[in-house]
């Protein structure tokens, strides 16, 4: 697991040795966003794993990227979203920029984040929870932007006890890049010796990049762990060889540690890093597990009530 929540700065140079050292990690492809779908009545989102190719292999251990551009919503009394459903064995990660989410859980874990923060809820054994827009955004309206991630548990842990982290926009780790390139938020892992606040199961890394035209930065990111980048604002130049328009998801070949990235315009990127698993998955709906017999067996503790209770 992560060290625990802190408010830590630190100012690198771009391109220094310390995050550049090693040999480039070559691009495995560019992937246009899919179209957008709606998740209950308040998520309008593009799956980007539908689009990858063997997505779950290449990105393990993420499950899922659900990403909901920016979106102006109309003034409503009824709070938009998505009502109580189940999951088991893996986690949720929701990330915002802007608008404001509400979110309950079976297990008491609860909470509003806003402009920079991040729920990072851990499903683990069973839980019901329920999203709807914070209910004093819904009736204001306005701009909406998040993401979700899919994160899987290891089989040794997907039966622990559920676990909710409300990392706040203050609590995350900031590194100013040299130069005048732009900054680093980092929500998971290590950048340049500062730790993000969130507490993982195996070892992730979820940094929210904002580079501005014309700035250059290096990632070293071990080659043993599967990455990716998704371009929500502006134009990349990555490793002087490709270019990565607004919206498009960049997966990263399983060799060498360092990604060499300019912005072409201000940019505003998400960068995923983690240590696959390489365990089985087997996926039914909102239950990610390592055997049929595992998902039965969610289904079956789901209908005896082990999963807790949660109003509508």
């Amino acid at each position: 697991m992560s060290a625990a929540p802190h408010t830590d700065t630190r100012t690198i140079l771009a391109g220094a040795a310390e995050p550049g050292h090693g040999e480039l990690r070559p691009v495995e492809g560019i992937y246009a966003p899919p179209g957008l779908h709606w998740v209950g009545d308040g998520f309008r989102v593009a799956g980007y794993f539908s689009a990858i190719p063997n997505a779950v292999r290449k990105l393990d251990p993420f499950l899922l990227l659900d990403y909901h551009p920016p979106y102006d919503y109309a003034p409503s009394n009824r709070p938009r979203g998505v009502g109580v459903h189940p999951h088991r064995g893996f986690e949720t990660v929701t990330l915002a920029w802007e608008g404001s989410v509400e979110h309950h859980d079976s297990a008491g874990g609860g909470g509003v984040i806003g402009p920079g923060d991040v729920q990072w809820m851990t499903a683990a054994s069973g839980i019901l929870h329920k999203e709807h827009h914070e209910t004093t955004f819904s009736r204001r309206g306005g701009t909406f932007q998040m993401a979700q991630l899919w994160v899987n548990l290891p089989r040794a842990h997907k039966m622990d006890p559920p676990r909710y982290q409300a990392l706040r926009a203050d609590e995350m780790g900031v590194v100013t890049l040299d130069g005048g390139a732009g900054t680093a938020r980092i929500v998971a892992g290590e950048l340049a010796g500062i730790r993000g606040p969130a507490k993982t199961v195996s070892p992730i890394n979820v940094f929210d990049l904002r580079l501005n035209a014309k700035g250059k930065t290096v990632l070293a990111l071990p080659g043993k762990q599967n990455t990716g980048l998704l371009v929500m604002k502006g134009e990349l130049s990555i490793n002087g060889r490709e270019e990565a328009r607004t919206f498009d998801f960049v997966v990263f070949e399983n060799v060498g540690e360092r990604i060499e990235i300019e912005a072409m315009s201000d940019a505003h990127v998400l960068v995923l890093s983690g240590e696959p698993l390489r365990e089985p998955i087997v996926q039914y709906g909102p239950f990610v597990m390592s055997t049929e017999r595992e998902i039965a067996q969610a289904f079956a503790d789901l209908e005896s009530g082990k999963f807790g209770k949660l109003d509508d």
